[in-house]
């Protein structure tokens, strides 16, 4: 993980991944949860529209992380007022427990060869009967990464050892931009 990269990323404007919203899979998936004390993560969180949404609708204990310093100085003036964690620093070094983590565009970010250890990282933090969920592409992109790109049957593949498959499946909901690439997951530590 490369914290000098992904902040010159955001000083330099580069982050075509932004919808600059929160993203509807997303937003249908926190609009059914009613639980508001719920522990969320949003690992790799950038502009983090989704935490500033959950905040409103009244969940009491979201998390974002990211890597880049610029994102957490400017989350820190956007959700001032509000009690969103926000901690700057590599997410294979976190540590906590989490109900919910919260997936978007963060696996895609990620070298491959490191979505095995994503996946074990994702177990420690996950509390029992926790739930990771949110959108991953499901498309080849053209160009060498980030992003990665990926199919529903490798992300089976992948997760089915540890976790339930509750749900992965296309997105009927997707922002326009990302129509027809995104499948919503949603995985239960077995």
């Amino acid at each position: 993980m490369d914290s000098k990269y992904w902040n010159d990323r955001y000083l330099q404007e580069q982050t075509g991944w932004d919808m600059g919203m929160v993203s509807p899979p997303l937003k249908a998936y926190v609009d059914q949860l009613s639980d508001k004390g719920l522990r969320i993560l949003i690992p790799g969180g950038g502009n983090s529209y989704e935490a500033e949404y959950l905040w409103n609708q009244g969940f009491k204990h979201v998390t974002v992380l990211d890597i880049a310093p610029i994102v957490i100085e400017r989350l820190r003036e956007r959700l001032a007022g509000t009690e969103v964690r926000l901690l700057e620093g590599d997410f294979f070094q976190h540590e906590g427990q989490y109900d919910i983590i919260l997936e978007q565009t963060f696996f895609c970010a990620l070298d491959p060869v490191l979505r095995p250890a994503y996946v074990r990282h994702m177990l420690a933090l996950l509390a029992p009967k926790g739930h990771l969920a949110g959108v991953m592409f499901n498309k080849m992109f053209e160009r060498p990464g980030p992003p990665f790109g990926g199919t529903a049957e490798a992300y089976r593949n992948l997760f089915s050892l540890d976790y339930q498959i509750k749900t992965l499946e296309p997105c009927y909901n997707s922002h326009p931009a990302r129509q027809g690439t995104e499948v919503f997951i949603n995985f239960i530590p077995k």
